[in-house]
């Protein structure tokens, strides 16, 4: 097989959490390019639309599920419904929902407010993983799952507060490793995206509430700008192809070096 052929993903269905904007958006774009049909989660019926379209554009099918996945039994049903008839099988999910949201200090947290940004970042992960990665395990045939972390996995942020987001994407780091050695007999390699600055919506509005944030972020960038979120596409078809096969458990790091200092 030529190198190449090896990122095709012709005949397999992707699932994408958050698919319908910024990096979800990005990676499931790309997945269709390299061959993919798509299932789209996302809270915004109207942006889901839009993104199956541009899949549809790129000559591949695209379904799409209304569903807050920060909501447990809402993601639950979601997941469920994924893997159904009506849609599944799915051979590759993308668990890429999540986000800071807040910038409240630890010492002022409401515990409802942690549990709601928990749920977001990490419980959304666990379920997605959990009823995908069963239905893999029952076909039988293996599969792909690509979590979305954070450089906040690894390095706490500067001048920034709501620690919860810390907390739950060192967790899917973990989540990830635990996992990958879990279902490595079944022919499932999970591995997890660490991003660091990309200028999607979430970071445009950091920006404008708290620019000293930003631009302390990116000053601290060896490339010396933020990242677009097309930049993940390329990573995102990697771990979901062929080309990935002897890669599970691992965790990429794609910040232009921030983690570097």
């Amino acid at each position: 097989m030529a190198v190449l052929d090896r990122f095709r993903l012709d005949g397999r269905r992707a699932l994408v959490t958050g698919g319908s904007r910024g990096l979800g958006r990005a990676m499931a774009l790309a997945l269709a390019e390299a061959g993919a049909d798509l299932v789209l989660i996302g809270r915004d019926e109207q942006h889901l639309r839009v993104t199956a379209e541009e899949v549809r554009h790129r000559d591949h099918q695209a379904s799409w599920i209304v569903a807050d996945v920060s909501v447990p039994e809402n993601c639950e049903l979601a997941c469920q419904r994924a893997v159904g008839g009506e849609f599944g099988p799915i051979d590759i999910l993308v668990n890429n929902v999540g986000g800071r949201r807040q910038n409240i200090p630890t010492e002022s947290m409401p515990l409802d407010t942690w549990r709601q940004l928990i749920d977001l970042n990490l419980t959304a992960t666990f379920l997605c993983t959990k009823i995908v990665g069963a239905s893999m395990i029952a076909r039988g045939k293996g599969g792909r799952i690509i979590n979305i972390g954070s450089i906040n996995s690894l390095v706490a942020g500067r001048r920034i507060t709501g620690r919860h987001y810390e907390t739950a994407k060192g967790a899917v780091l973990q989540f990830t490793r635990a996992v990958a050695a879990d279902w490595a007999p079944h022919g499932i390699n999970v591995n997890v995206i660490l991003p660091g600055g990309f200028m999607t919506e979430p970071n445009q509005r950091w920006a404008r509430e708290h620019p000293e944030v930003i631009e302390t972020f990116r000053a601290q960038i060896p490339l010396g700008d933020f990242g677009q979120p097309e930049d993940l596409g390329p990573l995102a078809v990697y771990l979901a192809s062929d080309a990935s096969r002897y890669m599970t458990g691992a965790a990429l790091v794609i910040d232009g070096g921030y983690t570097l200092w």
